[in-house]
């Protein structure tokens, strides 16, 4: 066993050729479990066609269904960051993965439109516990000026998810029934609960680690803690007295509708306007995802490039943001691209998607920036229930009355047209916002007096 503390040494004297990288394994797992996460959440988007014909839905009854998975998982975020920070990483997530397997695989035993509501809503409240852990773990695993870089290659996860749904959900349900398209997508995070068993510790934990790798990872954080959590947890009540709490909340809150749009109502925008069915849908979609995950990589190697230059890290994370708000703007454009070519608007929208798969490696990165490791589950939880609350009201206020709407006068395309306009401005105002409340995005001290803030 390593240590629970270690001298703080110079990152550069630190990484040499023996150092090790398993790091980037817990890294690999993370990715993984993320995929299997979005894959189970992005399967009912491609059934659509069929359940629509099954149980007689319009676009009102689907948004119904959204919103009970959003409600859920808003309100699982805020526990789950907690059960998370109180259970540590390794338990709190294996717990999570457990349960919103089950929570997947119990969509197949649905036989009502009431029936998928509640099963949409047990995964919502389950498959919240994903980036709590996700963003924990990092922060245990990742020095501070690696984990954009890392936050981006395991949340590429969720787009190689929702490349997987298309290229195998249509198949697996023209030749076995809708139903084992839940029950083998489901099945998936039993396989991974295996690897999480045999691969995951915190590093002062991890007798695979070496010292010269654990001392690394530890070299710019909190070396009293050093992987193990000893000091209180924070209430969070405390939480929200920081500005740096609201900076994440309202990045949050205005951005993660907008990729829940792309996921659940993207197979439909291409079936209703470009008359796309079943297997036909596979390809560009996955050319969306496919183009999400380039962006999240690059999310996070754009600011390591900046803080490598000499940039500050926290100038490095908001020249990285503005770039990326910057290009999720054609979007707009969509609809007008499409009318010339499917493939224009297939390719400006994977470009949004892209960009917004960047922001989230950084907009997550910026909770590990602002607080230390104790409260790094709490926040994203937080964070995470803003971000399914704006997903709620994006879809009660705007989409269910917009869509059911134009749908009911024969110009859906409207009610899309718009939805891009929100979609292309939503970033921007995000990033005004977070620059408001956290402009240096300094580093919180929890045990100061609350005066001194």
């Amino acid at each position: 066993m390593l240590p629970t503390a270690s001298p703080i040494s110079p990152p550069g004297g630190i990484q040499s050729a023996g150092m090790g990288r398993y790091r980037w394994t817990i890294c690999a797992l993370i990715f993984f479990a993320t995929t299997v996460n979005y894959l189970d959440r992005a399967v009912i988007s491609l059934l659509k066609p069929y359940l629509e014909k099954i149980f007689g839905w319009n676009a009102g009854d689907y948004a119904n269904i959204e919103i009970a998975f959003k409600v859920a998982y808003s309100l699982g975020m805020l526990g789950a960051g907690r059960i998370v920070d109180k259970l540590g990483t390794k338990l709190g997530y294996a717990l999570a993965t457990f349960l919103w397997s089950l929570a997947a695989i119990g969509h197949a035993l649905v036989s009502s439109t009431l029936g998928f509501s509640v099963a949409r809503a047990a995964l919502g409240v389950t498959e919240a516990g994903n980036f709590p852990a996700a963003i924990k773990a990092t922060a245990e695993w990742f020095p501070q000026k690696e984990r954009a870089l890392a936050t981006g290659i395991f949340n590429s996860g969720s787009n190689v998810g929702a490349i997987l749904a298309p290229l195998t959900v249509p198949l697996i349900a023209e030749t076995l029934g809708w139903q084992w398209a839940f029950i083998i997508t489901g099945a998936l995070g039993f396989v991974w609960l295996i690897l999480w068993f045999i691969y995951y510790e915190v590093p002062a934990r991890q007798a695979r680690l070496s010292q010269a790798e654990f001392d690394y990872i530890t070299s710019d954080d909190e070396p009293a803690l050093a992987g193990v959590e000893v000091q209180p947890k924070v209430s969070w009540f405390k939480l929200l007295t920081y500005r740096q709490t609201y900076a994440f909340v309202f990045g949050k809150f205005l951005t993660d509708p907008i990729w829940w749009f792309y996921l659940f109502w993207l197979p439909d925008f291409l079936t209703k306007q470009y008359g796309l069915t079943g297997t036909d849908i596979a390809l560009p979609v996955a050319l969306v995802y496919v183009l999400s995950s380039v962006g999240s990589v690059g999310g996070g190697w754009i600011p390591l490039r900046l803080i490598k230059s000499g940039m500050a890290p926290f100038r490095a994370r908001q020249l990285s943001m503005l770039l990326i708000a910057f290009c999720v703007l054609p979007i707009v454009f969509a609809q007008r691209l499409g009318q010339v070519n499917m493939w224009l608007a297939v390719l400006v929208i994977g470009l949004a998607a892209a960009a917004h798969q960047a922001w989230s490696a950084n907009i997550f990165t910026t909770v590990s920036d602002m607080f230390p490791k104790r409260a790094v589950g709490s926040v994203t939880g937080i964070g995470g229930m803003a971000g399914g609350l704006g997903g709620i009201l994006l879809s009660a206020l705007v989409q269910k009355r917009m869509f059911v709407h134009y749908e009911s006068i024969g110009q859906l395309d409207h009610a899309y047209y718009l939805m891009f306009w929100i979609c292309g401005g939503a970033y921007l105002l995000a990033w005004v916002l977070m620059q408001a409340f956290a402009p240096r995005m300094e580093k919180v001290n929890l045990d100061e007096a609350p005066a001194s803030r």
